[in-house]
C-alpha cells in the first residue's frame, strides 16, 4: 500500500520529474542500505507440545532443515525437521529455546540464524577478537586459531554479521584450519563507508584484501577466501585485483551475487516496490554506488580466475539467479565446481541441508589444506 500510494503521488506531479527521481531515490535505499539483523518470514506459534511447535504454514516455515525462530527483544529457538503439516500450520521439531519465553500466540520471525553470539558463546570454540588495519580504519574480526599453513578468510553477507558463518566454523576447526572472520566499511563496529552507502564490493574488496594481508603477516602461507551473497563477490574481487592474489588457493562462494542489474531489481521489488518502481530504483542504485556494470560482468564472467573455486547456490534463490551461477561454472568449468541446494533461499543453504553441505565443503576443501 504504501508504495502504490507513493507511486500515486509521483504520477500527479511526474512533469516535474523530480517526485520520480526521488521515489527511485527512496527505493535504492533499500539495495543500498541493507539493514542489519532484520528480515525473516513473520510467523505465529499457533500451539507448543514436547519437544515441537506448530506455527503458520508459508512456502518458508515448510522447507526442510534448520531455522530460528526470532521474537522480541533476544528470543531466539532452534527448529528442525518438519513433523506434519495441515491446510494452515506446519508443526516442527522445537531443537532448542535459548532466550526468552515463547509461547501459543507469539509473533516470530523464521531466520536462518541457527547460532547467536560469538564462537566461544554459540559453539564453545575459543577464538580472539582482532582486527584487521584498513585504509578506512581499524575493521573488527574474529581469529580462531589453528596449526595448518592455510588460513580460510570469511566474508559475511550484507544485512547479516559475522554470526553468518558460525555453522562452519566447527567443520573448519576440525580441519584445524586457522579462521579470521572479516567485517567491512559499514558494519556494526567499524568505519561507516564515507557516504553511507554500500558499493557492491566496488570498495569493500579493499577491507578484505587488508584481511588477507593480515593473515599473511601473521603466518599464513596461502588464504582460503569463503563469501556469502555479497560477500562471495566481493571474495572473488579480492582473488582478481589483490596485489596477494598470488597467496589465494581457492574461493567458496555461497550464494554469490553475479548478476547485477537482476538482483539489485530482485532487492527493491522484494521491499514491497512494484516493478516499474522497482526498475526504477535499481537504476538509481547503480548511479548511486558507482558500480561498474562492464567490470562487473566480466568478474561474474570468471575470466579472470586463477584459482579452485566451489561454488553452491540453490534454483530457489530469489535475490542472486541460479542462472548466473551456471553460466559461470559452464564457462570455467576447469576451475569451478558447482553443488546445487534444492529448495534453500538465499545464503541458507547450509540450513537446508546441514550435514550434506558440511560433508561436501569437507570434501572440496581438504585437498586445498
Amino acid at each position: 500500500m504504501r508504495w502504490q500510494t507513493a507511486a500515486v503521488v509521483a504520477a500527479a506531479v511526474v512533469g516535474t520529474g523530480t517526485a520520480v527521481l526521488l521515489l527511485g531515490r527512496k527505493v535504492s535505499d533499500r539495495v543500498l542500505k541493507p539493514a542489519d539483523g532484520g528480515g525473516g518470514t513473520s510467523l505465529r506459534v499457533h500451539a507448543l507440545g514436547p519437544g515441537q511447535v506448530t506455527l503458520t504454514r508459508t512456502t518458508a516455515s515448510v522447507r526442510p532443515g534448520r531455522y530460528a525462530l526470532e521474537w522480541g527483544d533476544g528470543g531466539h529457538a532452534v527448529v528442525g525437521d518438519v513433523l506434519r503439516t495441515d491446510v494452515q500450520t506446519v508443526t516442527r521439531r522445537l531443537e532448542r529455546a535459548d532466550g526468552g519465553t515463547l509461547t501459543a500466540g507469539t509473533e516470530v520471525r523464521l531466520t536462518p540464524r541457527v547460532y547467536v553470539g560469538d564462537p566461544l558463546t554459540a559453539l564453545g570454540i575459543e577464538y580472539v577478537d582482532s582486527s584487521v588495519n584498513a585504509e578506512i580504519g581499524e575493521l573488527p574480526a574474529w581469529y580462531v586459531p589453528a596449526v595448518r599453513g592455510t588460513w580460510v578468510v570469511l566474508v559475511h553477507g550484507p544485512g547479516a554479521d559475522r554470526t553468518q558463518v558460525l555453522p562452519v566454523l566447527p567443520l573448519l576447526r576440525s580441519l584445524r584450519v586457522p579462521t579470521l572472520t572479516v567485517t567491512y566499511r559499514g558494519d556494526e563496529g567499524a568505519p561507516p563507508s564515507p557516504d553511507g552507502l554500500g558499493h557492491f564490493g566496488e570498495t569493500e574488496w579493499r577491507d578484505v584484501d587488508a584481511a588477507v594481508h593480515t593473515a599473511l603477516a601473521s603466518g599464513a602461507g596461502r588464504v582460503v577466501l569463503y563469501g556469502w551473497s555479497l560477500g562471495a563477490t566481493i571474495a572473488m574481487q579480492t582473488a582478481v585485483r589483490s596485489d596477494w592474489r598470488g597467496s589465494v588457493a581457492g574461493l567458496v562462494l555461497d550464494s554469490p551475487v553475479l548478476d547485477w542489474p537482476a538482483t539489485a531489481r530482485r532487492g527493491a521489488a522484494r521491499s514491497g516496490a512494484p516493478a516499474a518502481v522497482a526498475e526504477l530504483g535499481a537504476l538509481a542504485a547503480q548511479g548511486r554506488s558507482g558500480v561498474d556494470l562492464a567490470d562487473f560482468a566480466r568478474l561474474a564472467d570468471g575470466r579472470d580466475l586463477q584459482v579452485p573455486v566451489l561454488l553452491m547456490h540453490s534454483r530457489s534463490d530469489e535475490i542472486a539467479p541460479w542462472a548466473a551461477a551456471e553460466r559461470l561454472a559452464g564457462r570455467r568449468e576447469q576451475l569451478v565446481s558447482l553443488y546445487g541446494v534444492p529448495g534453500a533461499e538465499h545464503a541458507a543453504l547450509w540450513n537446508a541441508d546441514p550435514d550434506r553441505y558440511l560433508e561436501h565443503l569437507r570434501r572440496w576443501l581438504t585437498p586445498l589444506i
